[in-house]
């Protein structure tokens, strides 16, 4: 579990004692993003080599963190809040908009945001993969936040007469899988699309998933 280790009191250099302790938490989750998101990734990356990149000490990164894998389930956290807040702003301002314009949006907002810095990309999709049962267990529910997410949505369209009045989890869950799947494959190279063309795919998967009228 993450967490200090030691409380640190006082002000140095104008700042207080939760000032300095959040500038360095902040330095260690950037030189997490550039090492685990970029090279070496987050299993060749060594504490050492972490403080070095953050230019803070051994003795502050356990003060601030246990364990590198402590690093990498905080910026895991932090980058899907990240792609979260852009999915909420852009439904917030496409909210009067047909529910097909509305998809383009969030999609879109969604997709620019995780891809839009290809080391939050990997973080997500593919440096998270398999590390230990806490991280998986991390992914999985942070996954079933946008299932819910996808299934309030899928009940405002029901109540603007958009799309046919089912049970959407199943089909939500789905179309998570789908995306977290198909966003891992293009980040590794093994899709030959553009984004673009990755989102327009995306979102013609969920408006035939919202069209379908004839639920089993």
């Amino acid at each position: 579990m993450a967490g200090r280790l030691k409380q640190p009191t006082g002000r140095y250099g104008g700042r207080s004692a939760e000032e300095r302790q959040a500038e360095r938490r902040r330095r260690f989750l950037d030189a997490g993003l550039q090492l685990f998101g970029g090279e070496p990734g987050y299993r060749n990356t060594t504490v050492a080599a972490l403080c070095e990149a953050a230019g803070l000490s051994s003795r502050q990164f356990y003060e601030e963190f246990r364990t590198l894998e402590d690093v990498l389930a905080a910026l895991h956290l932090q980058v899907n809040d990240w792609a979260e807040e852009a999915a909420l702003a852009a439904l917030a301002t496409a909210g009067g908009l047909p529910v097909a314009e509305r998809a383009v949006a969030v999609f879109g907002a969604y997709a620019a945001d995780v891809t839009g810095d290809p080391r939050r990309l990997r973080i997500t999709f593919v440096e998270i993969i398999g590390v230990s049962p806490r991280l998986e267990e991390q992914r999985l529910a942070r996954r079933a936040r946008w299932v819910d997410l996808l299934c309030a949505e899928a009940a405002a369209a029901v109540e603007r007469g958009e799309a046919a009045p089912r049970d959407y989890r199943l089909a939500a869950a789905a179309f998570i899988g789908g995306v977290n799947g198909l966003l891992h494959d293009w980040a590794e190279g093994w899709v030959d699309a553009t984004l673009d063309q990755v989102v327009a795919e995306l979102v013609r998967i969920l408006l035939g998933i919202l069209g379908d009228r004839h639920p089993r």
